[in-house]
């Protein structure tokens, strides 16, 4: 039994270290022409996802606006409805023609004009997850949206909160 947690341990830390990119070297970069090329260099595109013009449907029945699949999305499965501590909410899982980022733009401004204020927010490879709350309520979002099998597969939770 030792032995066994000691291995994967082992494994463990091996796995963790392979990932550490802060041993990697980076290349030399080359000097900018002008100083115009330098800021343009510096300054990564900005995501300006197209606006989606087809109505969302609600989730579930009763579910509010920012809890909306997105449109034109294929269900994976029958969403989930439950009731916690934060109120009713639910999770649904869905997959789309749209890409991860015009997903997470999509449910950032429907929660943003639902009253919340971003809490999470990551960017991994093409993967992109966005999280928000309405402090004075509790209300919550969360969105995981990554590319597979050259479609996006969304995975949405949400609470109404109080």
């Amino acid at each position: 039994m030792k032995c066994s947690l000691a291995g994967g341990a082992l494994l463990l830390t091996l796995a963790i270290a392979g990932c550490d990119r802060r041993s990697e070297t980076p290349a030399p970069a080359e000097a900018p022409a002008s100083p115009a090329a330098a800021e343009s260099a510096s300054t990564p595109p900005a995501v300006s996802p197209t606006p989606v013009a087809e109505p969302a449907t609600p989730a579930v029945a009763a579910a509010p606006a920012f809890a909306a699949v997105y449109p034109g999305a294929e269900l994976a499965g029958p969403p989930l409805a439950a009731t916690g501590p934060a109120g009713p909410g639910g999770v649904v899982t869905f997959t789309t023609d749209a890409d991860p980022d015009a997903v997470i733009a999509f449910y950032r401004e429907r929660a943003e004009g639902a009253g919340m204020a971003i809490i999470s927010s990551m960017n991994q490879g093409e993967a992109r997850a966005y999280g928000a709350q309405n402090q004075a309520n509790g209300a919550n979002i969360n969105v995981v949206a990554a590319p597979s099998e050259g479609r996006t597969s969304v995975q949405l939770t949400w609470s109404e909160g109080q």
